[in-house]
């Protein structure tokens, strides 16, 4: 799947479920990719569907929150972004969300690459369902932060 493609499904997906755009109304479809990945105020990441999910997204936001670059963001695995003894709790989100389609109001602690922790808060995770129903993975979207 091209980056293109994968914003595609975040934004289509998000849209099919939540009922709302992610994007600004006036934005051109043709900048949607690049707005997203680079000037979205707001953090959006995805990860795949596989057995331990690994980032497949991660937009510049995002980067910054968790002080990785986008090479060390993706691929790696979700589960690292929240300490072990908060697994748990991210996981019982993430089964919700398989079973429901999306969450919203979620809050957990979070990890950066220094070690810092940080609360994500009013997070909102939705399936990334393409057209056909198929789910390729989960991504979120949360709009504030702060230091623990």
């Amino acid at each position: 799947m091209t980056h293109t493609q994968l914003t595609d499904l975040i934004l289509a997906s998000h849209e099919r479920l939540l009922g709302s755009s992610l994007l600004p109304p006036d934005l051109p479809a043709s900048a949607a990719a690049h707005w997203l990945q680079n000037e979205a105020p707001f953090c959006v990441l995805a990860h795949d569907g596989g057995d331990d999910p690994r980032f497949i997204f991660a937009n510049r936001t995002v980067q910054c929150c968790f002080e990785y670059s986008a090479d060390e963001l993706v691929g790696l695995p979700s589960r690292l972004s929240a300490a072990a003894p908060d697994r748990d709790e991210r996981q019982a989100l993430l089964d919700a969300v398989s079973r429901q389609g999306y969450a919203t109001g979620y809050r957990g602690l979070r990890i950066a690459k220094s070690g810092r922790r940080f609360w994500i808060e009013d997070v909102t995770v939705w399936n990334l369902l393409d057209e056909h129903g198929a789910c390729h993975g989960q991504a979120a979207c949360y709009r504030r932060w702060c230091d623990a």
